[in-house]
């Protein structure tokens, strides 16, 4: 027989748990701060185990308490997700990908034609934001760059993120070699300052500094590249279409890994789920075709 013990209390552990404080869990449980704390003071007594040192101004979960935390809140996501697909209409099937702008401009939009010719009747929707933006509630998925390390969540490989210059054909004219990229024309940014240093390094130029103009991310940086303000560190799989569309070339044929992977990002009962199971199978398939062809690169020298 399943043995659950005080519930109301373990609820209000997770949530002071993932928000850090007994104000905050009351506020999004809709009781007071001090309720919350009395549960949860009466759940580990129950529990015969603490599960918060009480810090003057901060509560820190014990090394008991982060285990618990984590297992837990995986569950109340799949009770709400549980809750929301038997209350929703029958008619209404809606995925939710969680995206960084670059990426939903440079790759999925243009394919999500081929998902929803074979997927009518599920509703996608994109939401953005950079790449430290955490795991939304509402998301089916996300796609994220890093390391494949995002505590609680599956992430399944999709894409190497490897680095080259691009340009325009005409930029491309007065590039026979690396050491005749000139810092003012680099194009940098921000939130990626060592991509540059990285492959002139490799490339064995390293006395040269990126000094051109900075954006905010990749989207702008290969915009203006194709406008021709200038020369532009790439990232695949964002350049696979402006090389094909002969919009950009790539001068060189050196190509540096960033050292990161692009995953597809779930929580683990999302594999139950019809339309994130689609989802997935053609994102899979999409990133394991061939790279679009690639008539815009050609070799140095």
């Amino acid at each position: 027989m399943r043995r659950l013990l005080f519930l109301n209390g373990i609820k209000a552990f997770e949530a002071a748990a993932r928000s850090g404080s007994f104000a905050a869990a009351g506020a999004e449980l809709n009781v007071s701060a001090a309720a919350v704390s009395r549960m949860v003071h009466l759940l580990e007594e129950r529990l015969g185990v603490a599960l918060f040192e009480r810090k003057a101004n901060r509560l820190v979960t014990t090394a008991a308490g982060r285990a618990y935390q984590n297992g837990l809140t995986p569950i109340f996501d799949a009770l709400a997700s549980l809750t929301a697909q038997v209350t929703a209409p029958s008619s209404v099937r809606v995925l939710t990908i969680g995206v960084g702008p670059t990426f939903a401009m440079k790759w999925l939009i243009p394919r999500l034609a081929d998902f929803r010719k074979q997927e009518p009747d599920i509703d996608v929707r994109i939401t953005t934001g950079g790449a430290a933006v955490p795991f939304g509630e509402d998301w089916s998925c996300g796609i994220k760059l890093g390391d494949g390390e995002w505590p609680g969540l599956i992430a399944e490989p999709l894409f190497a993120a490897d680095l080259l210059p691009v340009c325009t054909p005409r930029l491309a004219g007065a590039l026979k070699r690396p050491g005749d990229l000139k810092g003012p024309t680099l194009l940098r940014v921000a939130h990626s300052p060592d991509d540059w240093p990285s492959w002139l390094e490799a490339a064995g130029t390293a006395r040269i500094t990126a000094r051109g103009p900075e954006f905010e991310f990749y989207g702008q940086a290969l915009q203006a590249a194709v406008d021709g303000l200038g020369i532009a560190m790439g990232i695949r799989p964002y350049i696979d279409d402006d090389l094909a569309a002969g919009r950009l070339v790539a001068p060189f044929a050196l190509s540096v890994p960033k050292g990161m992977r692009w995953y597809l990002v779930y929580r683990g009962f999302s594999t139950a789920q019809r339309d994130f199971a689609a989802f997935r199978r053609w994102i899979v398939r999409a990133a394991a075709e061939p790279a679009t062809r690639r008539k815009g690169l050609r070799h140095a020298g």
